[in-house]
């Protein structure tokens, strides 16, 4: 790992450079979608970068590979790793990446350190980059040989087959391969990249999760991220996708990826989802339903209403095939009478109970060895993850997914 000299600078310096990354990130990007449009133009999020959510992530990352270097001498942080790597490999990022991230990277740091950048920190930051990128490509080329695309070509077109609207803001598209050969293999809980072309010529990539396994194709849902008054944008690709893609059109879809899937054991199962969140919820259940599972399973889901909750029917539904399920669903605004039991009754198979208010998983069953799954807004996820340390759920068996760069790093 990091030689002893190195570790020395790093941990004398690590405050300074920790300091001053919310100014070398912006100058990084600056730097280098300067040398290289095409990148803003075709691969990174315009909306990740208009709102700055990504130059925290980034930041994030590399603090967090060199603290984790410097206190644990002998480890490395491969969760934080895989988790990056699945999302590098879902947008097709190539070892030759890696070279020309660096070479903008250092001279922001050079930039705004001026002359505490000296040879010796040079080296020392160069060898926790090249720690970390290694890696990283390492990860990608056996995600990329797992995918059948061992040249890292992750893409495919797809015809849009059938389109629903769950909601007024959500969409569910499914896609069969243009080519007519299978589909490649996903595992609940993942996602995969989708690309399109919008009118300024800009080939914008976004992330959905696998909603639904239909035979010969994918499912993936889609909710329409509006403007609001903070200043954040308008989602470019969501809002091309609900205004512009319908049956018969052609996308391009990379090969499912992720690292939050459920394991294969017989452990209790706790899913907790808040809004869109709830997609990879519903594939996993999916899933355990035509596995025909016996496990304990508990889904959670808080909603600002029942008109407003995408795949409210199907969660019924999955929940009801499944022997040893039961569901909660937590409305701020719920419907005139609509609370209460809206499933079948007793501790299993199939009870839905509704709850008025916000969600509170204090108020949820977790039996002893729950394994556990969240995705939702940052803040909801922040909460449900302390009730769940509360209720005496391990902290190593709380999983979850973020929509965008993952600021939990």
């Amino acid at each position: 790992m990091l030689s002893s000299k190195s570790a020395e600078t790093v941990r004398a310096t690590l405050p300074a450079v920790g300091a001053a990354i919310g100014e070398i990130t912006p100058l990084f990007y600056e730097k280098l979608f300067a040398a290289h449009p095409a990148l803003l133009r075709d691969l990174f999020n315009r909306g990740n970068q208009a709102n700055g959510s990504q130059r925290q992530a980034l930041a994030g990352s590399i603090a967090t590979f060199a603290t984790y270097l410097v206190e644990h001498p002998d480890e490395r942080p491969d969760a934080m790793l895989e988790r990056i790597a699945h999302k590098h490999a879902s947008l097709g990022v190539l070892p030759g990446q890696y070279p020309v991230v660096r070479e903008h990277l250092f001279a922001a740091i050079a930039e705004v350190l001026g002359d505490a950048v000296t040879e010796e920190v040079v080296a020392a930051w160069d060898e926790v980059y090249w720690l970390m990128a290694n890696a990283l490509i390492a990860i990608e080329k056996r995600l990329y040989e797992a995918a059948g695309t061992p040249d890292g070509d992750v893409w495919r077109e797809y015809r849009v087959t059938g389109r629903f609207q769950e909601t007024e803001d959500v969409a569910t598209f499914v896609v069969q391969p243009v080519d007519g050969d299978p589909v490649p293999a996903s595992r609940p809980g993942q996602y995969v990249s989708v690309q399109v072309r919008l009118a300024d010529g800009a080939r914008q990539i976004r992330q959905y999760s696998l909603s639904g396994q239909p035979d010969g194709g994918l499912q993936f849902s889609v909710k329409r991220v509006a403007g609001d008054a903070s200043g954040s944008p308008a989602g470019e690709v969501s809002n091309h996708l609900h205004a512009h893609v319908h049956g018969g059109d052609v996308l391009r879809l990379s090969a499912p990826f992720g690292d939050v899937v459920p394991e294969e054991s017989e452990r209790p199962l706790l899913l907790a989802s808040a809004g869109i969140g709830c997609t990879p919820m519903i594939g996993i259940l999916s899933r355990l339903a035509a596995d025909g599972s016996a496990r304990r399973v508990v889904s959670v889901h808080a909603d600002r209403a029942p008109a407003a909750h995408a795949f409210r029917a199907e969660l019924r539904q999955l929940t009801e095939k499944l022997d040893n399920a039961t569901a909660e669903v937590w409305y701020e605004q719920p419907e005139s009478g609509d609370a209460g039991n809206d499933g079948a009754a007793g501790n299993g198979g199939g009870a839905v109970t509704q709850h008025e208010g916000r969600i509170d998983l204090s108020r949820t069953d977790a039996p002893e060895g729950t394994v556990a799954y969240l995705c939702g807004p940052v803040p909801f996820m922040k909460a449900a993850r302390g009730q769940l340390l509360a209720a005496g759920v391990g902290a190593a068996d709380i999983h979850y997914e973020v929509f965008g760069p993952d600021l939990g790093l």
